[in-house]
């Protein structure tokens, strides 16, 4: 049988949501439980435009395998427009058929973001990100408020999910935003073990 674990899937064009991801995927295995890197590849507008199959570096890209089989996802993207990015969208608007086998029902989802000013539509991508794991019939596991650095953050980090403030000049996480991505990954990494519906 194989071992389960956590997809934390992500789209990053400058390094932030990256950054994101890898501390999630560190509380995901605080939790006991295996956190498997996936990303997207970019769109062309040119739609001749192909990326190569394996990306240079970072993350390996995502197969519908690693999503079907998850116990958990932690969805993560930059904000564009107060919504998730193309590249990301593009590939969960491809997940038809998980849909229609049910594969995702009842296992727990997260979600986070990066944007590049404080007011640049964090949360709205946040909750627009949670539509289609709705869809897809998952469990959703925001950050509550037992986090007591959700009271006193000056940066990112919202109930809707882990978020972080690169400004103009791609600041790096501060230690309140790790903090914060730390404890979603492993909220949703205890989550997936408990929700598991195979002994």
């Amino acid at each position: 049988m194989n071992q389960p674990y956590v997809l934390v899937l992500y789209y990053s064009r400058h390094g932030s949501t990256r950054s994101m991801a890898q501390y999630i995927a560190r509380g995901v295995e605080q939790a006991g439980i295996e956190a498997r890197l996936r990303t997207v590849p970019a769109i062309s507008a040119n739609c001749e435009a192909t990326e190569p199959g394996i990306p240079d570096s970072g993350a390996l890209y995502c197969s519908e395998a690693d999503l079907a089989e998850c116990a958990g996802l932690a969805l993560g993207s930059p904000t564009r427009f107060g919504n998730m990015a193309a590249p990301l969208k593009y590939f969960i608007d491809g997940t038809s058929s998980l849909w229609l086998s049910g594969a995702l029902i009842n296992k727990p989802a997260a979600v986070f973001s990066s944007s590049s000013s404080l007011h640049g539509g964090q949360e709205s991508t946040l909750l627009t990100m949670m539509i289609p794991l709705l869809h897809h019939g998952m469990v959703l596991a925001g950050l509550p408020y037992s986090e007591s650095e959700l009271l006193k953050t000056r940066s990112g980090g919202t109930p809707y999910g882990p978020s972080h403030l690169s400004g103009q000049d791609q600041r790096p996480l501060d230690e309140t935003e790790i903090n914060l991505c730390i404890a979603q990954g492993k909220r949703l990494g205890e989550l997936a073990l408990k929700l598991r519906s195979d002994p």
